[in-house]
């Protein structure tokens, strides 16, 4: 990863990733972010909580993140309900066991709590790569692309909704530095006119847990009302008949 994130195209990618990311993050608040993988770039620089960290099974040396958690993204050593904002970049694609790190990430969120999810998309230009003989054994493209559909469905079993999601990338994988500053302009018409055929896809998730409101007696309210409907003596009634 870290030599194709070198390349021309890499750094196109990260380029792309990171803008989304500093706008998405911005405006989310809680005490508790990680980012998980990625490591190479500081997706949570944006944010203004209060704990910012990184989980990854291994570190480069020119890793930004200031806190590192060594980690496998499917067992995370955290506490169940702990963090209030998740970042899945490319973590999905590259797992054995997508579905576990769902689960974790399910797990440790906070209710309430969000996640962000970015994938490249198979049914793009950038999935046709991994169909040459030439290409398919190299970063990213041994991957296995999970289309945006699919993720969608495995957060809706695990009770999350999605709340945002978007797509970059539009340029073709072009390994050329000057072909891909020829073909920027795409970036722009690929969200007016062909939005989902964009390379990498975000989503944006928020757990939903399924509360119970429990209803109190009003002890004030019923005290207030016996005291109304306090009986008459019936000595007293009396009394006043016989006054009259």
């Amino acid at each position: 990863m870290d030599e194709w994130i070198a390349t021309p195209l890499g750094r196109y990618l990260v380029e792309r990733e990171q803008a989304y990311f500093d706008q998405a993050v911005a405006d989310i608040f809680g005490f508790n972010a990680l980012q998980i993988g990625f490591a190479q770039s500081d997706l949570l620089r944006a944010n203004r909580m209060p704990k910012r960290f990184a989980a990854a099974p291994q570190f480069s040396a020119n890793g930004e993140a200031e806190i590192k958690l060594l980690t496998e993204p499917g067992s995370l050593p955290l506490a169940s309900q702990s963090i209030d904002l998740l970042l899945l970049p490319h973590v999905l694609e590259f797992s054995a066991h997508p579905h576990q790190i769902l689960r974790e990430a399910e797990r440790v969120l906070m209710p309430e709590g969000q996640v962000i999810i970015s994938g490249f998309n198979p049914f793009s230009l950038w999935g046709l790569p991994r169909f040459l003989p030439s290409r398919k054994q190299n970063y990213p493209w041994h991957g296995n692309f999970i289309s945006l559909p699919r993720i969608k469905d495995w957060l809706a079993l695990l009770g999350f909704d999605v709340v945002a999601g978007r797509m970059c990338c539009y340029a073709p994988p072009l390994r050329s530095e000057q072909w891909l500053r020829r073909c920027r302009f795409m970036e722009a018409a690929g969200d007016r006119w062909w939005a989902l055929a964009g390379g990498v896809y975000f989503l944006q998730a928020k757990k939903k847990v399924a509360g119970m409101h429990l209803i109190m007696p009003n002890w004030n309210r019923s005290a207030a009302a016996k005291k109304v409907l306090a009986p008459v003596p019936q000595k007293m009634i009396d009394n006043k008949i016989s006054e009259q």
